[in-house]
């Protein structure tokens, strides 16, 4: 008897972190990808640039995918998506906003093929193989999001990708509540939803109640120059700024790369109006008094080479800011970015500039569903089984629990980890194997070459730096005849600790002349080589310190 198809569910990223987010839907020979993002590197990650969803599944079974289909068009969603064509040339559908952001980062990368990008409208269904997705439009802080109703041999399966309830949003257009409660009706199999704002209670405001805020700032800063930070793609959050400064009848400024390319593609596509000549060029400032004019700039979370950090370090060749400015921080700091946050603000501040830290007025909100809004989710679709995604696990599990609370089964619920495979069959639902989901860091230009043992080495030397020994030996004499050096780095400043420096020395010397004397020839030795080993433990005895050692001895 031939054995029972199953769908198998995996999420490749975007469980128990935040961004990375990558699901896949397998049935026989079709493979479908739901979001292709990258995820932005930890402390623990010291010098990555951002990380990458692992593709190898996807790879090794190329032949069966079907398409990346898009919910929206934030990095964390479609990031990565340059990188998995430059490894296969696969069909990739998405609403019109989501395909011209990506159209524009794949001009940076340079593909030596044209990719095959489909424009999808929100309500049109698309088949891929077994499987065919249906768009449906959902409010989120970027226009054209949608949530995914994907039909299966199984059953439907609803991904709802990132969404809020905005019954007032900035386009006009509502979330399609109708279309999921019919769906509901009809019966869903499995309801993948986001879990980011599961421990927020209520509901997420609005996005205008922004625009009310803007209202209030102008009118209090009239003589200011008003700088707003926001994220780049949140294009109802930009097309308000620039009204309220139309209004305001200030000209507008727009900096950062990631900003000028979202906005010139927003324009382009029509999802941005705004009176002709009210932007202008950065080098036309100089024709208008400071309250004349706004400047919305990248760098809300604080990254090094923003345009926004650049201008508090007064390093930005074409902005400078002064006592005449007045900063708006418009968005709040994903976890972990605190810390760069609040430097830049502390770096405003020390240089006299003003920065907008009125609690009472608030400048962002969230573009993701509270508590209640999840609960309706929920009570909309009514799923017979659930996995909670894009969240830490806290989140994950406290999407778990709220599930429990309106009625699910617990062995109903897969709370899974990346790479973990739910399969499903007209028998029921488990857990099954797993596939490859590790981090894929990127660094400059390398891909995947940096891993555990780089990262250890790295943060070892950025804790207690590196020593460097080195001599010069005569191989038929068998001594050594210059050295040993000593060059540190990170580790101690060598002009104030020549008691150590030469300590060090002589442990090195006598180390070394013994493995000469047992006959060892190693230009590097080895890492358990009695050389390091002593000097590691001098150094440790001495200092309480272990730095990175190495070693280059050479024989002539």
């Amino acid at each position: 008897m031939p054995k029972a198809k199953k769908l198998r569910v995996s999420v490749i990223g975007g469980l128990s972190e935040i961004g990375k987010n990558l699901a896949m839907l397998e049935y026989d020979d079709d493979i479908i990808v739901v979001d292709c993002g990258m995820g932005f590197p930890g402390d623990d990650m010291p010098g990555i640039d951002l990380v990458l969803p692992d593709f190898t599944y996807l790879e090794e079974n190329s032949h069966k995918l079907r398409g990346v289909f898009l919910t929206h068009g934030h990095e964390d969603h479609i990031g990565a998506v340059p990188y998995l064509l430059k490894k296969m040339n696969v069909p990739i559908y998405g609403t019109k906003l989501t395909l011209g952001i990506v159209e524009n980062k794949l001009v940076e990368h340079k593909l030596n093929f044209v990719p095959e990008l489909n424009r999808v409208e929100v309500g049109a269904t698309i088949h891929a193989g077994v499987f065919s997705v249906e768009f449906i439009r959902v409010n989120h802080s970027i226009a054209d999001a949608c949530c995914f109703a994907i039909r299966t041999p199984v059953g439907t399966v609803i991904h709802s990708g990132d969404f809020k309830l905005d019954m007032t949003p900035v386009d006009g257009h509502t979330m399609d509540l109708p279309r999921l409660s019919a769906l509901g009706d009809e019966g869903v199999l499995l309801l993948m939803c986001e879990s980011t704002n599961v421990e927020r209670p209520g509901y997420t405001p609005s996005e205008k109640t922004v625009g009310k805020a803007l209202d209030a700032i102008f009118q209090q800063n009239k003589r200011k120059r008003i700088v707003v930070a926001t994220f780049s793609s949140n294009v109802h959050r930009v097309q308000q700024i620039i009204d309220k400064s139309a209004q305001n009848g200030r000209k507008v400024v727009v900096t950062g790369r990631s900003m000028l390319n979202i906005v010139k593609a927003a324009t382009t596509l029509g999802y941005m109006k705004f009176p002709f000549g009210v932007l202008i060029d950065v080098d036309d400032m100089g024709r208008y008094k400071p309250d004349q004019l706004t400047i919305i700039t990248t760098g809300s979370q604080g990254e090094h080479m923003s345009a926004l950090h650049r201008m508090a370090h007064g390093e930005h060749d074409k902005i400078k800011l002064g006592s005449d400015d007045l900063v708006i921080l418009s968005a709040s700091p994903i976890p972990g970015n605190e810390k760069t946050v609040d430097s830049v603000i502390n770096e405003l501040l020390r240089r006299n500039i003003s920065v907008h830290q009125d609690e009472s007025i608030d400048v962002h909100v969230s573009g993701h569903a509270c508590r209640e809004e999840i609960k309706l989710m929920h009570t909309l679709v009514r799923p017979q089984y659930f996995m909670p995604v894009h969240g830490e696990f806290k989140h994950l599990m406290r999407h778990k629990e709220l599930a429990e609370e309106m009625g699910m089964a617990p062995n109903h619920i897969f709370v899974a980890e990346n790479g973990r495979t739910v399969e499903f069959t007209a028998k029921g639902a488990a857990f099954g194997n797993n596939i490859p989901a590790a981090h894929i860091m990127v660094d400059g230009i390398g891909i995947g070459d940096v891993g555990g043992i780089v990262l250890r080495d790295r943060k070892m030397l950025s804790e207690d730096g590196v020593v460097i020994i080195s001599a010069v030996v005569d191989e038929q004499l068998v001594e050594i005849i210059n050295g040993p050096e000593i060059i540190s780095r990170g580790f101690v400043y060598m002009r104030d600790a020549d008691d150590l420096m030469a300590e060090m020395k002589e442990v090195v010397r006598r180390s070394l002349e013994q493995e000469l004397d047992n006959g060892v020839r190693d230009n590097n030795f080895t890492v358990k080589s009695p050389l390091r080993q002593q000097i590691s433990k001098f150094i440790y005895s001495k200092t309480k310190r272990q730095p990175v050692i190495l070693t280059a001895i050479m024989y002539i």
